[in-house]
């Protein structure tokens, strides 16, 4: 059973899936710091002054200066800043991932399929360049199937 193990995990697809994993991984985070220190802040900069990963609804009836504060406290709150940080960063991901699928549905674009042969090759001299309508072999005159 290790021995299967070992096969399975040796393979190359799981290998690719593994080396993958982590580096979505560490470009998620690339791209999270991109949403929450290049993006956002001027956003909410035109905005007014807003901070997006603070904006919060305090569902309490105590009152809060900050979402830090609410958490703190413990109270129930909806983080909708962050929520939209969140979405941002997946549209962003989601968008990277979508060009690089594009980049190599284009490199690996199947080639058309040959035209098809204009000529034959008699089965019996193996002499080619026959034309496909003919009847006899031009070399040792047998006679063809026509195609």
């Amino acid at each position: 059973m290790l021995k299967e193990f070992k096969e399975f995990a040796m393979r190359g697809n799981v290998l690719d899936m593994a080396v993958g994993i982590i580096i979505g991984a560490a470009f998620g985070r690339i791209v999270t710091s991109i949403v929450n220190d290049m993006i956002m802040p001027p956003i909410g900069l035109i905005l007014g002054h807003v901070d997006f990963s603070s904006l919060f609804i305090n569902l309490s009836r105590t009152h809060y200066d900050s979402l830090a504060d609410a958490k703190k406290a413990g109270a129930a709150v909806i983080s909708y800043g962050s929520f939209i940080n969140t979405v941002i960063d997946f549209l962003i991901v989601a968008f990277v991932v979508f060009l690089l699928v594009r980049w190599v549905n284009r490199l690996m674009k199947v080639a058309p399929p040959p035209p098809p042969a204009a000529t034959k090759e008699c089965p019996y001299c193996v002499s080619g360049g026959i034309a496909l309508k003919a009847t006899r072999c031009p070399h040792c005159t047998a006679q063809l199937q026509p195609a």
